[in-house]
């Protein structure tokens, strides 16, 4: 009993010493008592836990009647019961430390499990946050982007209604000059009319005045 408190106390001693420094073992044995704690596995460790509890209380309640009898005997013990005594006391105080060691492994446990699941979270917190900044850094080196094509669209716009507005007054010089053209035309048509007009004016009185003359000359020579 006594040697198999002593190595249930040594193994329980090794497990802690393992848990307080970060090596590739202590993930194995985390994740061994990962399967202890499923399914039936947490039952049994307080079965086992509560058996040793009750012994332990059994051997106490035997250390304690010893001590009855040797009071009530007037302090005179017997070597046996001298050797009863302190193989109690001994194996008392050893399922004591073990259920202390026990409920120590648990909580070591159960604060390293804690641990890393806040650093993963905390490491998924941090990635968001990275990916929200990069896609804020993204969003505001396009937002510059689409301000330059912007800016660019404007001054081709402010370019363009510059060239439509001297096209419109090459347009409407145009049309000045058309009509100033026109105008000449209609004149030089009238005037050329006017020209032709006299002109056989000046033909019927010439003719006229071709037959007065050739009329004379007859009446002369006759």
């Amino acid at each position: 009993m006594i040697q198999l408190l002593f190595t249930l106390i040594f193994a329980e001693m090794a497990l802690i010493i393992i848990f307080v420094f970060k090596t590739p073992l202590r993930k194995l044995v985390i994740m061994g008592l990962d399967r202890v704690k499923r399914g039936r596995g947490p039952i049994i460790v307080k079965t086992v836990a509560g058996t040793v509890f009750v012994v332990m209380m059994s051997t106490i309640y035997s250390v304690a009647s010893i001590h009855t009898r040797w009071v009530d005997e007037g302090g005179d013990i017997t070597p046996t019961d001298q050797i009863l005594l302190a193989q109690h006391l001994l194996e008392a105080s050893l399922m004591g430390f073990s259920l202390f060691l026990a409920f120590m492994i648990d909580r070591l446990h159960h604060y390293i499990r804690e641990l890393s699941m806040r650093r993963k979270t905390m490491e998924a917190v941090k990635k968001q946050n990275r990916a929200f900044e990069d896609g804020k850094n993204g969003a505001s080196e396009e937002i510059k982007t689409l301000e330059g094509e912007a800016s660019a669209l404007r001054e081709k716009i402010r370019q363009l209604e510059l060239e439509l507005e001297e096209k419109a007054k090459e347009a409407s010089s145009a049309e000045a000059n058309a009509g100033a053209l026109k105008k000449q035309s209609e004149g030089f048509l009238l005037e050329y009319d006017r020209l032709l007009e006299e002109n056989q004016n000046l033909r019927s009185q010439l003719q006229s005045l071709d037959r007065t003359l050739s009329r004379s000359d007859s009446k002369k020579v006759s």
